[in-house]
């Protein structure tokens, strides 16, 4: 039993860095617009994170904690795919690189997996989706986006640049707050699926749908307290290397971004919030014009995502093997 509670309090702690990690992802578009301070920005990026608990339904959580068979599920699993994660986690903050913590966690959780029972564990059918948006989450975010972007420069194209500015700096509060609806919704979920897991393990649920309350409040408290501490490393890289962004171009990320995160939430997929916004942000860069973005710090953040998932899991393998050693 005590090992559960080791395991619960490391996921919580995980979905805790998860939010001041990610927090870029729910602010930098309106930090860097000068749309709110910094703390103002987290503040309320954070309330709506959290309001997502009334929000939405489990679905992501059901397709995490099922993306290991049973028979490849133990606390010993559990515990090193998140230890793995939380180091994956902490090293990109440090070096304000905005990797997935999404990809962190399920590439952990996978890796202790095979190294306890093999790859034939691994469900094919729960983790290839993730794999997929990868690329599919930054290509939708940045074609929403630059669509946005269009329309909006065509209904404005008749306007006073200062009316333009002044309306969107207020619309903006309306679409990073629905972003931070999808972060909540989103990244909490896969924290509650990797506690679930680990509940089910134990014997102390039968399956998801017994799921305890204090599970998704726990989540959703975590997250949005990592937000409001914040992640300026990343936000940095997100808000002002990516492309240089107008109070439309953010109204634009924000709402592709939510547009995405709200739609895969509603199908159980669990998307990387991060790939998406930075999707989102390419995309309001391409519409003012290729030369706009950044390319050589695009292609640095996609090698990121691309390395997160084997990283992670061969860092969960080791993490598994030296736990197993010294619990024998």
């Amino acid at each position: 039993m005590q090992l559960l509670y080791l395991v619960v309090i490391l996921a919580i702690l995980f979905d805790f860095i998860n939010g001041f990690h990610d927090a870029a992802n729910s602010i930098a578009t309106i930090v860097s617009t000068k749309v709110l301070s910094p703390l103002s920005a987290v503040i309320w990026a954070a309330a709506f994170n959290f309001l997502a608990y009334w929000l939405f339904e489990l679905h992501v959580a059901d397709t995490v904690s099922k993306s290991v068979k049973p028979e490849g599920i133990n606390l010993i699993v559990v515990l090193s795919g998140l230890i793995a994660a939380i180091i994956w986690n902490l090293v990109t903050w440090w070096y304000g690189i905005p990797s997935s913590s999404s990809h962190t966690l399920i590439g952990g959780f996978v890796g202790a997996a095979i190294a306890y029972a093999g790859f034939e564990v691994v469900k094919l059918d729960k983790v290839l989706p993730p794999l997929f948006f990868i690329v599919l989450a930054p290509v939708i975010g940045m074609t929403i986006s630059y669509l946005i972007s269009l329309l909006t420069l065509f209904i404005c194209k008749r306007s006073h640049p200062y009316k333009v500015d002044k309306i969107f700096r207020r619309m903006q509060l309306f679409s990073a707050a629905a972003y931070s609806l999808g972060h909540g919704g989103n990244d909490a979920q896969k924290v509650m699926g990797i506690i679930g897991a680990a509940l089910i393990a134990s014997n102390v649920i039968p399956d998801m749908k017994h799921l305890p309350g204090w599970v998704p409040f726990a989540c959703y408290s975590a997250i949005a307290l990592g937000t409001i501490f914040g992640g300026w490393r990343i936000v940095k890289t997100m808000g002002q290397r990516v492309t240089k962004l107008k109070p439309f171009e953010g109204f634009s990320a924000e709402t592709a971004g939510a547009i995405t995160l709200f739609t895969t939430g509603a199908l159980g997929v669990p998307v990387s919030t991060t790939h998406t916004i930075t999707g989102a942000i390419i995309g309001v860069g391409v519409s003012k014009r290729v030369s706009a973005v950044h390319w050589g710090v695009t292609v640095e953040l996609i090698w990121a995502w691309i390395l997160t998932i084997p990283v992670t899991a061969l860092l969960a393998m080791a993490v598994f093997e030296v736990i197993n050693m010294f619990m024998k």
